[in-house]
């Protein structure tokens, strides 16, 4: 072998890509986007401004439940960091985005959610199969031990022993009640406490997730108490104590996640000129890690 080729290959190696022995395929070991054909992914984004013009609410997908991420952010996620028939896990399911986009996109997902009613009502959207085979849901608190065995023993069902994508969509600290459950982020006490309760949670991602593979977490900033608190950051600060090594910092413009706004603009916009803050028109999509 020419003395370039081995110095190209154990570069690839280096970076976390897989050689396959065909002169028409090259992939990393974390996705099927095939590098010699990068030129036909113009879909996919590879800067750290996310814009979309609106949710996307084909293929399954709907706003009845505020507070969930938009689709297009598990499409890009999945597209670039999971395989076909890899297993997504979500800590923080919700209405179920993660799982319905696990489906049309032909991988898997374990999802744990903490509100039984959320839990039960979102399964309706899945076919009796399809929670069998390809989307299991947990009722339980993402923080604890019991959720962990749980999800280990619907890995091993699965033919798995750890997940190969990590998604978490926590609360943003208590600007949205979604429960009475002292367990449910948003009824932390204080910031702290939130801090705290999302590293126990995010402990248990890192715990289950393959080694070498990545982890996604979608979250926004707070203001309060006449000051901007950065959540995002800290949340990333927890993650990377953790073990999870930083990968990407996005911006994602959230407007058109938001419902009712023009009623409320006039009044923020009176606020902000009054209180000298700004308003909040982003979140971050922050990209993780586990070496």
């Amino acid at each position: 072998m020419a003395k370039s080729n081995l110095k190209e290959q154990k570069s690839l190696k280096r970076a976390n890509l897989k050689v396959v022995d065909n002169n028409a395929i090259k992939t990393t070991a974390y996705s099927d986007i095939n590098l010699k054909e990068w030129k036909n992914y113009d879909h996919i984004k590879t800067d750290t401004l996310w814009e979309f013009p609106a949710r996307l609410k084909e293929g399954g997908h709907s706003n009845e439940y505020h507070g969930n991420y938009i689709p297009q952010i598990a499409q890009q996620i999945y597209e670039r960091f999971t395989k076909k028939n890899d297993i997504v896990l979500d800590l923080f399911f919700g209405s179920g985005t993660s799982g319905i986009e696990a489906l049309n996109m032909q991988r898997r997902c374990i999802g744990v959610e903490l509100k039984e009613d959320l839990a039960e009502s979102v399964s309706e959207k899945f076919t009796p199969k399809q929670l069998v085979t390809d989307v299991n849901i947990i009722c339980a608190d993402s923080a604890s031990e019991i959720a962990k065995e749980k999800i280990l023993a619907r890995l091993d069902v699965m033919g798995r022993k750890q997940a190969q994508l990590l998604m978490l969509h926590p609360p943003y600290d208590d600007i949205i009640k979604f429960s009475d459950k002292k367990e449910d982020l948003s009824n932390c006490s204080t910031t702290e406490e939130f801090y705290d309760l999302f590293e126990k949670v995010a402990k248990n991602g890192y715990d289950l997730l393959e080694k070498g593979r990545f982890a996604c977490l979608i979250i926004g900033d707070k203001y309060a108490n006449s000051q901007h608190i950065p959540l995002g950051f800290e949340c990333m600060a927890r993650m990377n104590k953790l073990g999870f090594i930083t990968k990407a910092i996005i911006i994602k413009d959230m407007q058109g996640n938001e419902r009712a706004k023009g009623k409320t603009a006039n009044l923020w916009r009176y606020r902000a000129l009054a209180g000298g803050f700004y308003i909040f028109k982003h979140e971050y999509v922050m990209v993780f890690q586990k070496v």
